[in-house]
């Protein structure tokens, strides 16, 4: 057991790396949702008006104009995220806009696997938002 406990502490030398691929592993993420947003906007569209809160969403905006703002946030943020600039502040837009996504469209019935992926993803912009971006990227650390 100590062995393995040696070797698994042996690749800690490779935390810069993981920084740069979890980033890039994140941001895809919202890159290609959101360009979902602009390709599959119908269907999108359809899928949320089954919604159980689709009151609400429809209460803060037109559904269709909120759908072509978060896929911008998405992939501009997203973008931002994956290169390593302004990583904080796309951090923060990204969490700012799936956290109500996630109320609207994923708290409800036989949508829990969503809701709990979303729930991971928030989890790691938090870490970016705190962290920053890492060594590789196009910001510099303080």
């Amino acid at each position: 057991m100590l062995q393995i406990e040696f070797c698994l502490k042996s690749f800690g030398k490779y935390a810069p790396e993981s920084d740069l691929v979890f980033r890039i592993a994140i941001s895809l993420i919202f890159i290609v949702g959101g360009l979902g947003h602009f390709g599959e906007h119908q269907y999108m569209l359809d899928r949320m008006a089954t919604a159980p809160w689709v009151d609400v969403v429809n209460s803060i905006g037109d559904a269709s104009v909120l759908l072509w703002i978060s896929g911008a946030v998405f992939v501009v943020a997203g973008l931002a995220l994956a290169v390593g600039y302004k990583t904080r502040l796309a951090a923060l837009a990204l969490f700012a806009t799936l956290v109500p996504i996630t109320l609207a469209i994923h708290v409800a019935p036989g949508h829990m696997g969503p809701f709990f992926k979303n729930i991971a993803i928030l989890g790691a912009l938090t870490h970016f938002f705190f962290k920053g971006p890492g060594r590789y990227a196009l910001e510099k650390e303080d």
